[in-house]
């Protein structure tokens, strides 16, 4: 029997490959990027198939059917039903089928093939004042064919409806073999237009059958999107085919091109937030906003939003869009719906006009559906009943009604959605892990359908059935209409070789659950995962495929980082999502085999960045960097490592050996035996080598210090403390009271120390302008009996190894040397840092280590969390410590990158505002610079890191004014700037040193 698989399995690969010109794959590691979609479900497929045109598409579809293989259409993958996934093989529209083929403007009409994004068809339409209608969150990844597959509709549809108010003409395959082209009307003899013989006679007769049913069969509510939307059939509906088949996901015929409708946008938007005491209150006040012909009308509550700026007051919210044709008409009309909201129980409203503040809060509503699978206490909420729709005058008391469910069934979850159109979304603290949560997750689930239906509405409300609610489908529609629906299926698709188990006839909505086949128990790992619970499975788990990580644009004002390696290469392996789901199979063991030793998940780690992009941008904190870390960690325990491994993760260790040989070494860097060192090195041939500082950091602060007769480091002092600090300049005694809130620890990273030592003494001298006293720590654990501590020498001891952060041993996976030096860190830091004195670290990626990495690699030594929270950025510490202090007023523009860890981890508020009151003015953007630390330098890795310099640092500073400074904290996006761009960028501290007077006090 195994035999006969294979051979069958080795004809259909043969065959596919012979009749698709587009790839077609077998491989374990693009099977496992596609067992599942944003649902709550997991299927492995046979093969995944990209084809090139229609023409492929029914050459995939004849072999298929040849050998009695399913086919699975699917775009973006963000379905939350299960739809996009299947057993058989997955057509994947995203590589190649992503053309616009036309764009009308004068009909208002476009012709897209179904892997375009719904973003680029927006862009392109905008171009002439026109947009498509319906615009779901995922907006900037979801495909057009995904959209039509689930009549998918967005915050807009209270204006412009579901995608099928918006569909004109769709020309399909089914999976025998027959082309259809449907759209609206009928041929003289009353059958719709489009259909092959067989299928024309076939509709015609089941329609003219069943018009009594389908006439009052369906509920009247503006959100009805589960099961066949066969009313569209009848004649008083236009028998309109092509919104008949919006919505059938798949089941029916494969989508290879639409003509859709695009609508005018008006000249000017303005966003009213409405508040209200509570979800109820403003549930209850939705549909009476409709008569002012909003664009939007979404509901949130605060246990969503947390504490986001820019809220009126309340405990639940209104985002109500109003358009005009001039920013004073969308105003007017604003007010005038906030006047009106008023009086009928709104408690407070805000409204913003500005397009910048506007995008920040649809942020929050667009990233709800992955910040919803987090409870505020950190509990794991999960799809499934995403998205009932009742009228939307019954949605008040039906949201009543489902907390009164969720309580009985002792679940929590946070509703929100499109309000106006009685649509609510949620995720619910289902625990789909043992077998009574997965219990309780049915019984509710069919309770909850029951009361969907008391209240009129929809079990789905906008994304489809799927296997998430199909098999309830009966308690709405009854079962004789889905008996219709059935016939109708087995008419179009007689082998129910298209998406099978889906809508109709399907599978029971608690099979095939994702979860099922990870570990039972935690596998052990070294980081801590403190979020979630020390479990790398709950890790892997919060990935629940929004695929925000697939964005291909960039928002203006975004200052977004994830996913830089997916905007280079356009491949879902090198998405946040994509290696999520690899490391997700890697935990199952079913298509992935290998465990930690994987080479389909080490491959696609290898053009992970490391940019901890993904920490902060993905809604969910899925954060790949450490994920990548533990990997390469395990995969290489016991085994000899790459080169890069040993030259750049070991960096440190070398640069600290290299210092006293600096000026020879760099000398060296210019011969042709730099080549053999750095394929030695597993350095990319294309990299030059950095200088090294012929002066390290360190060497010029004692040497500063002793020629001023007095100490620079923490080595002096009476206390336990162990403060040893100059007053304002350098100190003859070398001593400070502990209480001297002036005194703050200044981190000598390695980047600083010795290839950057200029931003290290530019760092010195602001801190010092600005009434700090800043000093170095010790390179050993200040003790002395009965608790003195030494008084100040002249030099510290060089020879020993400095502190470091740990950082190039985590990002290459050396996990146990990162853990001792980080310890030794903690042991010398920690006694200095007991009274609340900050740790300024120059470089963000060190910064970002310090207050992230080492905590999480040492979770067992409460000192590492103190020493996490007190590290500061060189602003932050000017902002906390020296608030009064103006800076120099530069007055020029600013144009460069925040360090993606910064952005990250850190934040750059108080970059902002340091900016800000030195006149330096514009904003820096997002993106990250591509070198990224050892990534950049590491053979293979050159073109990839100047795309990823190419996506927005480089034109951002190619297109900026000729007297504009360019900023770049980070040691490596100078480097990048300095190796790729003719503009070099400077760290900020060295902008302000440069800009101070001799007297300190600015020019």
């Amino acid at each position: 029997m195994a035999d006969r698989t294979e051979t069958e399995k080795r004809d259909l690969a043969e065959e596919l490959a012979a009749a698709v010109r587009g790839e077609v794959s077998f491989a374990a590691a693009d099977r496992a990027l596609v067992t599942m979609d944003a649902s709550n479900y997991r299927r492995v497929p046979r093969a995944v198939v990209a084809p090139r045109d229609a023409e492929d598409v029914a050459a995939a579809l004849r072999v298929c059917r040849d050998h009695g293989v399913p086919v699975v259409p699917r775009g973006g993958g963000t379905s939350i039903a299960g739809q996009a996934t299947g057993v058989g093989v997955v057509l994947d529209f995203t590589r190649h089928m992503r053309r616009i083929v036309s764009l009308d403007p004068a009909t208002r009409t476009a012709v897209v093939q179904p892997g375009v994004i719904l973003d680029d068809l927006r862009a392109a339409a905008g171009a002439h004042g026109l947009t498509f209608g319906p615009d779901p969150s995922t907006h900037s990844r979801c495909t057009l064919g995904g959209m039509i597959g689930n009549n998918s509709c967005g915050s807009h549809s209270v204006a412009w409806g579901t995608t099928a108010d918006s569909v004109r003409e769709l020309e399909l395959l089914t999976y025998g073999g027959e082309r259809v082209r449907a759209g609206r009307g009928t041929d003289p003899a009353g059958a719709p237009t489009g259909l092959p013989p067989r299928l024309r006679d076939g509709v015609k007769a089941l329609v003219d059958a069943e018009l009594a049913l389908l006439r009052t069969g369906y509920p009247d509510l503006p959100r009805r999107i589960s099961g066949y939307a066969l009313d569209a059939l009848l004649p008083e509906n236009g028998t309109d085919l092509a919104r008949a088949l919006t919505g059938s996901e798949g089941t029916l015929g494969v989508l290879t091109e639409a003509t859709v409708r695009l609508v005018e946008t008006p000249a000017a938007r303005v966003l009213a937030v409405l508040a209200y005491p509570d979800e109820s209150a403003a549930a209850e006040a939705a549909h009476t906003l409709l008569p002012h012909r909003p664009m939007t009308v979404e509901g949130m509550a605060a246990d969503l939003v947390g504490d986001a700026a820019g809220l009126p007051k309340g405990g639940a919210w209104l985002f109500v869009e109003m358009g005009g044709a001039s920013p004073e008409e969308a105003a007017a009309r604003a007010t005038a719906l906030c006047r009106a909201a008023a009086a009928d129980g709104s408690t407070d409203h805000t409204v913003v006009t500005d397009p910048a503040g506007q995008r920040a809060l649809w942020r929050i509503r667009e990233d709800a559906s992955g910040t919803a699978t987090r409870l505020p206490d950190g509990s794991e909420a999960w799809p499934g009943w995403e998205d009932c729709a009742v009228p939307p005058a019954q949605l008040g008391p039906y949201l009543r009604d489902f907390r009164a469910l969720l309580t009985q069934h002792g679940l929590r979850g946070t509703p929100y959605g499109h309000f106006g159109d009685g649509c609510i979304h949620i995720r619910i603290d289902f625990d789909l892990l043992t077998a009574p949560g997965i219990r309780r997750f049915r019984d509710f689930s069919y309770d909850l359908g029951e009361l969907v239906v008391a209240h009129g509405g929809s079990l789905s409300g906008e994304h489809g059935d799927g296997q998430a609610r199909a098999e309830l489908l009966p308690k709405m529609y009854g079962p004789e209409l889905v008996g219709v629906f059935e016939r109708f299926k087995s008419l179009w698709d007689p082998a129910d070789g298209l998406n099978p188990g889906m809508l109709v006839r399907p599978a029971r909505l608690d099979e095939n659950l994702r979860f099922a086949v990870l570990p039972k128990r935690p596998v052990p790992v070294e980081f801590g995962y403190p979020h979630d619970h020390g479990d790398f499975s709950a890790a892997v788990r919060r990935c629940v495929g929004v695929a925000k990580c697939r964005n291909t644009t960039t928002a203006p004002g975004s200052t977004d980082v994830m996913c830089p390696s997916f905007r280079a290469t356009g491949e879902e392996q090198h998405s946040t999502r994509g290696r999520a789901r690899l490391l997700h199979e890697m935990l199952a063991g079913e298509v992935i085999t290998d465990g930690w030793q994987s080479p389909e998940v080490h491959d696609a780690l290898d053009l992970c960045l490391s940019c901890k992009g993904c920490r902060s941008d993905c809604p969910v904190g899925v954060d790949m960097a450490t994920y990548k870390a533990e990997f390469l960690h395990h995969h290489y325990e016991g085994r000899v490592r790459p080169a890069a491994h040993y030259s750049m993760g070991r960096l440190p260790q070398w640069l600290h050996a290299a210092a006293p040989l600096a000026p020879a070494l760099n000398a060296l860097a210019r011969t042709p035996l730099a080549a053999v060192a750095k394929r030695l090195g597993g350095i990319a041939p294309e990299r030059p080598i950095p200088e090294l500082a012929t002066e390290t950091f360190t060497r010029w602060w004692w040497r500063r210090r002793t020629s001023a007769g007095g100490a620079g480091a923490l080595s002096g002092g009476r206390t336990a403390a162990g403060t040893g600090a100059p007053s304002g300049g350098p100190s003859r005694t070398g001593t400070a009271a502990p209480s001297d809130s002036r005194t703050v620890i200044l981190w000598p990273d390695t980047f600083t120390n010795h290839l950057s030592p200029e931003v290290g003494r530019a760092a010195v001298r602001v801190l010092e302008a600005a009434g700090l006293r800043p000093l170095l720590p010790p390179t050993a654990p200040l003790r002395q009996p009965g608790g003195a501590l030494p008084q100040p020498a002249a030099l510290p001891r060089l020879h020993r190894p400095p502190l470091c952060c740990g950082l190039t041993y985590v990002s290459t996976g050396q996990l146990d040397q990162a853990r001792r030096v980080m310890r030794r860190t903690v042991e010398v830091l920690s006694p200095l840092l007991q009274n609340g004195r900050p740790l300024i670290v120059l470089e963000p990626s060190c910064a970002a280590a310090l207050r992230t990495d080492l905590p999480e690699l040492l979770a067992d030594d409460p000192r590492a969390a103190q020493l996490a929270r007190s590290v500061r950025t060189f602003a932050q510490a000017l902002e906390e410590l020296a608030p009064d202090w103006q800076p120099p007023r530069i007055n020029r523009p600013v144009a460069g990158q925040t360090h993606c860890h910064q952005h990250a981890v850190l934040g750059d508020t108080a970059d902002r505002h340091l900016r800000d009151r030195a006149g330096l003015t514009g904003n820096l953007t997002g993106g990250c610079c591509g070198l990224a630390g050892n990534f950049g330098f590491e053979r293979g890795h050159y073109d990839v890191s100047v795309a990823c310099a190419e996506d927005q640092l480089l034109p951002a500073v190619r297109q900026s004014p000729q007297d504009a400074e360019i900023l770049a904290d980070g040691f490596s996006c100078r480097t990048q700037l300095a190796q790729l761009g003719d503009r070099p960028g400077r760290h900020l501290a060295e902008v302000l040193a440069e800009a101070l007077g001799e007297d300190g006090e600015g020019e």
